[in-house]
């Protein structure tokens, strides 16, 4: 693929993001990953069950009624289907443990996904949409939304994506879209197995990006494999400012049905 047709790549997905949000607030993280160019095959099924745990972050939340982020326990299965050769349709079902032990429902979310043909090697490209109603424990406002842009590239033992994210929410009186972006890169280091590091940059709203050292900044150290036939991707995350958790386990495993 030549460098017009990344820079085009590019500028489409990010476009795409700004229109398709606009008059969309931050959401939950229920899930912490940065999007790839993986997706199930066509008629294929599979579930993956996110886990994160903050080791140490707030003890306070950061709005009425919400959930104060130290030692909360978050356990999100995400079921996903394979609809064509380019599109994958996801749905989640969140659930916390708090800090005292208590379980608790936390609402739901839908999404589709869509990778565009590439070649093994190179530049892929893709978006993912996902539309959601959460609890108040976790989300400020409970309808929401959110645009993925995904851009990456495999090189060898190399691959690396950027996310960039658009969030918002429908509900009344909501705050602006907000913008994030998170970056991956993996290098291989056996056949199955890939170590790395992981990113993830709240940036403020999109209409003003706020300065570097606000909002949520956690780096991750992080590792790709496979085990019993299951793949997963393990980590551990570390704030890099004091709007961040300071300290957070990640461990996201899939199992396929067919």
């Amino acid at each position: 693929m030549s460098t017009s047709s990344i820079f085009r790549c590019f500028v489409l997905t990010f476009v795409l993001n700004f229109v398709l949000t606009t008059g969309l607030a931050h959401a939950a993280s229920e899930e912490i990953q940065v999007y790839t160019d993986d997706k199930e095959e066509a008629g294929h099924a599979s579930v993956d069950f996110h886990n994160n745990y903050v080791l140490s972050g707030k003890s306070s939340p950061e709005y009425a009624g919400g959930l104060a982020p130290a030692h909360l326990y978050r356990l999100t299965p995400e079921f996903n289907l394979g609809l064509t050769d380019t599109l994958e349709l996801g749905v989640y079902a969140l659930t916390t443990r708090a800090p005292n032990g208590e379980w608790n429902g936390e609402g739901y979310k839908v999404r589709l996904k869509y990778i565009a043909p590439h070649p093994d090697e190179g530049v892929y490209w893709g978006l993912n949409f996902e539309l959601g109603r959460q609890s108040l424990p976790v989300a400020e406002y409970p309808r929401n939304a959110e645009l993925k842009a995904i851009l990456g590239w495999n090189l060898g033992k190399w691959n690396m994506a950027v996310n960039l994210n658009s969030d918002g929410s429908f509900n009344s009186g909501s705050g602006p879209v907000t913008e994030a972006v998170d970056f991956k890169i993996n290098y291989t280091v056996a056949e199955k197995t890939q170590i790395g590091i992981e990113s993830y940059n709240e940036l403020g709203s999109y209409r003003h990006f706020d300065v570097w050292n606000n909002n949520s900044k956690v780096i991750y150290a992080v590792v790709d494999s496979e085990l019993l036939g299951h793949e997963f991707n393990a980590g551990i995350g570390h704030g890099t400012n004091s709007e961040s958790d300071q300290w957070i386990v990640k461990f996201i495993v899939n199992s396929r049905f067919w």
